[in-house]
């Protein structure tokens, strides 16, 4: 961050607005929609990194004609894009289009490895509330000894929701292997 922060005063940007924490991915940013509100016909819109301000092509591209109808340039240090040329906007698309080919090689890559990981008999996500042996004897409780689903759920430490969709999960289990 103050990597960011010293190249955008280097710069001479007269104003910084920040999001902190929140990702690039969301175009719904405080400091986002601040700094649009600020900027006047003449201004230039000036980020660290492309990435910095969003991550979706069609968002940039969108956001970079709202900008331009506006009468504002755009400035990415990082990439050196500068809307206010035509051949800077031609770097912008080219970057923009890139950078959600990479994201998409990212997801495509991620799904693959979760798939693999499956096939593999590797358990994804977190561990579950409930054992099996638990899940076992909740079932019994309610179908066998009539105990009331809100009573076991309190018993074992989790949400009735929790506990009916584990129930749901290891009953198709026991319908499927017998």
């Amino acid at each position: 961050m103050d990597l960011q922060m010293q190249a955008l005063h280097h710069s001479g940007c007269a104003r910084i607005f920040e999001d902190h924490g929140v990702s690039g991915k969301s175009f719904e940013r405080q400091g986002l929609d601040a700094a649009l509100a600020a900027l006047k016909p003449g201004d230039t819109l000036v980020v660290w990194r492309l990435d910095r301000l969003g991550r979706s092509l069609s968002r940039l591209v969108q956001l970079m004609e709202q900008l331009g109808k506006k009468d504002v340039a755009f400035r990415s240090l990082s990439e050196h894009i500068d809307t206010s040329s035509s051949g800077g906007r031609l770097v912008f698309h080219m970057m923009a289009a890139l950078a959600e080919f990479e994201r998409s090689l990212i997801s495509e890559r991620t799904r693959a490895g979760m798939q693999a990981a499956k096939m593999k008999g590797k358990h994804l996500g977190r561990k579950p509330s409930l054992s099996i042996n638990q899940v076992d004897e909740a079932i019994a409780a309610i179908e066998l000894e009539g105990e009331k689903l809100t009573d076991v759920a309190d018993r074992f430490d989790v949400s009735r929701r929790s506990l009916r969709r584990l129930m749901k999960i290891r009953q198709s289990e026991l319908g499927a292997s017998g």
